[in-house]
């Protein structure tokens, strides 16, 4: 992975999972979507629309979050991304508390949409940056949004892929479990297998490495994407691409 950055494997892996979609959008805190977003945007030819959420040149939403539950209720929206404190191995997601709920040993901000998102968007993608067993759990303490649902439930969103700073994980929605898709470039079977908290399956044969951008896309993710991402993550920018750094 010469001169190619964890950052910018990841934006690539992401857009790959978003070509030949309508609509994106990108929640707060989240500036590696929001670039892959923007990337698979670039080469989509025009057909895809990007909706970052405190951007003022990609958002197209003017009613802020209430008008992102519309939109996603009416279908119009085809992928969104969600994290969280903890993600268990049937794509739960705890953003609410770890520990006992009367009790807990942490508390964050909560749930907001992400239940209602997780159930109306088709390709919600979660992602991870922290991938240890005290992020990937057997089980979540507390669900905020449920993976999967029982079969008399409507549900025509659900949980499409799990990226982290490791690996990229598929979602096998007939076994409702994670299946290791790829290992990222420095990183080992062994080591996912080591470092999450619940168990997956495998790919038939050998596990791939996950592909780095070719030079295509890395020109465009350092120059178009980062110059745009600036706009709402200006230290992301300035850390990760030299953008607003001073000469």
């Amino acid at each position: 992975m010469t001169n190619v950055l964890l950052e910018e494997v990841l934006i690539g892996a992401i857009a790959n999972n978003l070509d030949g979609l309508r609509h994106v959008a990108v929640g707060a805190a989240s500036p590696i979507p929001g670039a892959a977003a923007l990337l698979a945007r670039s080469r989509s030819n025009g057909t895809m629309r990007v909706s970052v959420l405190g951007s003022e040149d990609n958002n197209f939403f003017t009613d802020g979050g209430k008008e992102i539950f519309d939109v996603a209720g009416q279908g119009r929206m085809d992928a969104f991304f969600l994290s969280g404190a903890q993600i268990d191995g049937k794509a739960n997601v705890n953003l609410v508390a770890v520990g006992d709920y009367a009790q807990p040993k942490a508390r964050f901000p909560g749930s907001f949409g992400s239940g209602y998102l997780y159930f109306v968007v088709p390709r919600v993608i979660l992602f991870r940056l922290e991938h240890t067993p005290r992020t990937l759990v057997e089980e979540v303490d507390f669900i905020s949004a449920p993976g999967f649902s029982d079969d008399n439930v409507y549900r025509p969103g659900g949980p499409y892929k799990l990226i982290t700073d490791r690996c990229l994980f598929d979602v096998d929605k007939e076994r409702r479990c994670f299946r290791l898709e790829s290992v990222h470039p420095g990183h080992t079977v062994e080591e996912i297998h080591i470092q999450t908290g619940f168990k997956f399956d495998l790919p038939d044969g050998e596990v791939p490495v996950t592909p780095v951008p070719d030079a295509a896309s890395l020109a465009t993710i350092r120059g178009e994407v980062a110059k745009e991402i600036s706009e709402i993550y200006p230290a992301f920018a300035a850390r990760v691409f030299g953008v607003g750094k001073a000469a």
